[in-house]
């Protein structure tokens, strides 16, 4: 197979990205042909070649010798070709991270100027504004910035798969930062063919459905990987920025924390329980605590400064007199001798929270555990001012500094755990709870807000036993409960927040309230506090509309306002972008959410209350994906404000955070669009744009109607979804804990968003990034005619959020194939349907494409990211093959071959295809 010749024309800047695709595709073409001989490698070359000629000519008489070769092979024989593309798509994104990162430092060493999302560049913007040290002290000091890690149910990648990725990297990266002898270079080269090797020999499935606590785990790898290293120097690199432009005084506290949702997560997914979330729990902390102890063991081994030496500090010399190392050969040596203290407490510290970890064991096995990280960061604070004081500044900035400012972001839970629930859930707990049987969920919204606000100021216990609740609000109950024990346990950092899906009442938050209250969440009272922060979580369009008034009415609730208050009168809102844009599409839903915020910032404004939005963001655009400095810029006026969570899901956690360079610029990108959005967002640009709105309104409805007229109005839309797309298939692979819908059903409405674009991203239609527009803006052109397109030029010129819209759905477009759609169209057999259900596609996707060259004045595709547009073009050759492998597959499949190989290779085809494609769900 010449996967050596795997690279499109490329610009000379480019030239060591062919290099390493070229090297990899080599190795990869050499590990064929030893390992399943000439013939399975003329194979593959053949099917490569008929797909590449297809994609050029589009010529039927092409695709018929296409589906020949394909047809003609046995189900061993796929297999191997699956694999082989689908192992080039995972080594091709391996050199294009690699290159990423090359670029990166190549700007950094010629001191060109910095692309936007670089920290330097917010930091230059900022200091050109010539804000003052108070306003920018303030940002720091009240900022929350925060990626959350979700479990995800499209997720294709093992760990075994991705561990080996992470080595073939480290491998590549060695050829290109240090300089090798012909010795090395052949070493390397060896090391490079061992580890593809592996790979290839290594099961891409898994054969068993992964667990909730299989996520926890994965997600746990990404710390290891990335946060807990790169984070802390991230801080280090902030402050020492601020400290050359600004003041020695300006003060960095841990604004940046990264959240995690897995083994939180209950909505739909009743794998998750209370056992699951005391086992989340505990393994952030045992993860956290080990690193402690590694970094404290390597820096007790290194720091053997001689007091015969240097000066040090009476603090530090208290803690090295009650160390429990009394041996002569360190009797000189206070930094060991106190770090020796200090890991006997963290080893304490651990032990009395229950973890079992393999570590070198403790001097004194006696030693009092830390009751906080504070207690530890104040230690470690004595060795760094001692170091300070003799002078060893470099000493006391280096490792030392970074596990201190890994204390005071980890401290001893890791990351904030969300738990999170259904309304209907939590009402029907209530419901149970108050023993009132059905009279309860029959009340009104202004008599269910009576019954519960009496409720909460009595301060009674309503909770009896357990055994007396039905399945459902036994499991909420203990939740519950496990949720003050942790608090307990832990401390509140652990289990910060909790969010209820489908928020359409100011009841659902009180009813949550009443539950937190039965467990010592919420200590009632004259003076009530609130120690999970109660989050709503608008969904739909309809949702979305509501939200306004629903937070207008909970803030008017004094009792609500009293609880807020022991929250620091901050409310955090979540606001979800899948489900919105699976209800009413691509264009509505965007806009929907831009309204939703505009009106939420004034509510907040006229309570007096801090707003903090949580943007469930899918990895797709159509699930809110994109860019995340584009989109924190696109927010509207008021609505960052120096807070913001986002969510991070499926294979775009494994590709902005498993390589410790990418995911460390990856955040850095989220502080400085947070801090640009912030401090240079120019408040009055919205209020002087009122057209804009108004046009915005306008395509909203068109593009509603549209969207809604073909995926719910069309009779046999949803037979086509389930036959031309590999939906069924997807809910067969073992890629998460959660089912792929809310209920055994074959409606759209009861399908999850995720699997919904993913099947929608596998047929190559991508229908959920752009479906509606095409029709909107064409209706809204031949309405207002040269004026109306006038206007949209404009407002892609001049508004980030129009202009964000169209760029992330002109690369949704890009990935995009409606000749491959047409062949997965094939698959259902019913003609009148097909042709009505494909065509009604086709046409909206030429009307789409046609509209948004007018609109942006482009002639082609990512015609303003030429980088990209490289990249996809080197891959696509990769990708095609494989979906015309799995219409083949899915053909024999659905005819009754029940053949265990066709099954496997169905799936393979699947995770290459998301590998290929860079995003799944």
């Amino acid at each position: 197979m010449n996967f050596s010749n795997a690279t499109a024309d490329i610009s000379s800047k480019d030239i060591p990205l062919r290099d390493d695709v070229r090297l990899l595709g080599r190795i990869l073409g050499e590990t064929l042909r030893e390992q399943e001989g000439q013939a399975s490698y003329d194979l593959i070359e053949n099917v490569r070649r008929a797909a590449v000629r297809f994609r050029k000519t589009q010529d039927e008489r092409d695709r018929v010798e296409l589906d020949k070769t394909l047809d003609a092979m046995s189900p061993s024989e796929t297999l191997v070709v699956v694999r082989a593309f689908s192992y080039f798509s995972q080594l091709s994104n391996i050199a294009e991270d690699l290159h990423h990162n090359r670029r990166h430092r190549a700007h950094l060493t010629a001191g060109t100027a910095h692309k936007d999302g670089s920290l330097t560049l917010a930091l230059d913007r900022i200091e050109e504004k010539k804000l003052d040290k108070k306003t920018l002290q303030s940002f720091l000091d009240s900022a929350v910035i925060s990626p959350v890690l979700t479990a995800h149910p499209t997720e294709v990648q093992r760990k075994s798969i991705l561990d080996c990725q992470l080595i073939i990297s480290r491998l590549l990266s060695d050829r290109d930062r240090v300089d090798m002898t012909p010795d090395d270079l052949a070493e390397n080269e060896e090391a490079l063919h061992r580890f593809v090797l592996i790979l290839w020999q290594t099961r891409m499935l898994r054969t068993a459905k992964l667990t909730v606590a299989d996520e926890i785990k994965n997600g746990l790898e990404f710390y290891r990987y990335t946060f807990l290293n790169e984070i802390p120097k991230i801080y280090a690199g902030l402050e020492k920025q601020l400290e050359a432009r600004f003041d020695k005084d300006i003060k960095v506290p841990p604004l940046l924390r990264v959240g995690s949702w897995i083994g939180g997560d209950r909505d739909g997914n009743p794998f998750v329980t209370h056992d699951v979330m005391d086992y989340a729990v505990q393994q952030h902390s045992a993860l956290v605590l080990e690193h402690y102890l590694s970094e404290t063991h390597l820096l007790g081994r290194r720091l053997s400064l001689t007091d015969r030496l240097v000066e040090v500090s009476d603090e530090l010399r208290k803690l090295s007199d009650a160390s429990p190392d009394k041996s002569q050969n360190r009797n000189d040596e206070p930094y060991r001798r106190a770090l020796i203290l200090i890991y006997s407490r963290l080893s304490a510290t651990a032990k009395k929270l229950g973890h079992e970890i393999s570590h070198l064991p403790p001097v004194d096995k006696n030693a009092a555990p830390y009751p906080t990280a504070a207690e530890f960061i104040a230690d470690l604070d004595v060795l760094i001012e001692s170091l300070f004081k003799h002078g060893a500044v470099y000493l006391a900035r280096g490792r030392l500094a970074n596990l201190r400012r890994a204390a005071e972001v980890f401290g001893f839970h890791l990351a904030p755990l969300d738990m999170r629930q259904h309304s209907a859930i939590l009402q029907q707990t209530v419901s149970e709870l108050l023993g009132t049987g059905k009279a309860y969920d029959a009340l009104d919204e202004a008599a269910k807000r009576h019954v519960l606000l009496a409720a909460l100021q009595a301060n009674k216990i309503l909770l009896g036993d357990l055994d007396s609740y039905s399945a459902v609000a036994q499991s909420e109950l203990r939740i519950m409960q496990t949720a003050a024990t942790l608090h307990q346990r832990f401390g509140r950092a652990a289990l910060p927040n909790h969010i209820i899906s489908k928020t359409d009442a100011v009841s659902d938050m009180l009813e949550l309230a009443l539950l937190m209250q039965q467990v010592g969440l919420l200590d009632a009272g004259k003076n009530p506090a609130l120690h999970v922060n109660i989050i709503p979580l608008f969904e739909t369009i309809e949702d979305l509309r509501s939200c306004g008034p629903i937070m207008e009415e909970l803030f008017s609730i004094p009792y609500y306002r009293a609880l807020l208050k022991s929250r620091g009168d901050t409310q955090e809102v979540m606001l979800g972008y899948s489900d919105s844009n699976k209800d009413g599409g691509y264009l509505t839903a965007n806009w929907e959410l831009y309204k939703a915020e505009l009106v939420l910032v004034e509510v907040f404004k006229k309570h007096g209350v801090e707003l903090r939005l949580f943007h469930g963001r899918g990895g797709t655009v159509g699930r809110g994906g994109g860019p995340s400095y584009d989109a924190i810029l696109a927010q509207p006026p008021g609505s960052v404000n120096g807070q913001i969570r986002i969510t991070e899901q499926g294979e775009v956690i494994s590709s902005k955070y498993s390589n410790p360079e990418i995911g460390r610029r990856n955040l850095e990108t989220m502080i400085a669009a947070t801090m640009e959005a912030t401090l240079l967002h120019q408040h009055g640009d919205d209020s002087a744009m009122p057209e804009y709105h108004r046009v915005m309104e306008q395509l909203s409805v068109n593009a509603f109607a549209a969207y809604r007229k073909l995926v719910y109005e069309t009779p046999g839309f949803t037979e086509y979804f389930f036959i031309a797309t590999p939906i069924r298939e997807i809910a067969e692979l073992n890629i998460g804990s959660r089912p792929s819908a809310r209920k055994a059903s074959d409606k759209i409405e009861d399908l999850r968003a995720i699997p919904w674009v993913f099947s929608w991203g596998l047929n190559r239609t991508l229908l959920p990034g752009w479906l509606g527009f095409g029709s909107a803006v064409k209706q809204f052109i031949e309405k207002e005619g040269d004026a109306g397109l006038a206007q949209l030029q404009a407002m892609y010129k001049n508004w980030a959020f129009f202009r964000g819209l169209m760029s992330n759905m002109d690369m949704v477009l890009s990935k995009t194939d409606m000749g491959i759609a047409a062949s997965y169209s094939e698959l259902v057999k019913d003609l009148d349907l097909r042709e009505r259900i494909f065509g009604a596609i086709n046409q909206e996707h030429e009307d789409t494409l046609a509209m948004l060259f007018q609109v942006t004045g482009n002639t082609m595709l990512l015609q303003d990211n030429p980088a990209f547009a490289r990249s996809l073009l080197t891959r696509t050759p990769y990708i095609d093959p494989l979906n015309h492998l799995q219409i083949a597959l899915l053909l024999r499949h659905r005819a009754g071959d029940n053949d265990e190989l066709v099954k496997r290779a169905i799936h393979l085809t699947i995770n290459g295809i998301a590998t290929g494609l860079r995003n799944s769900g």
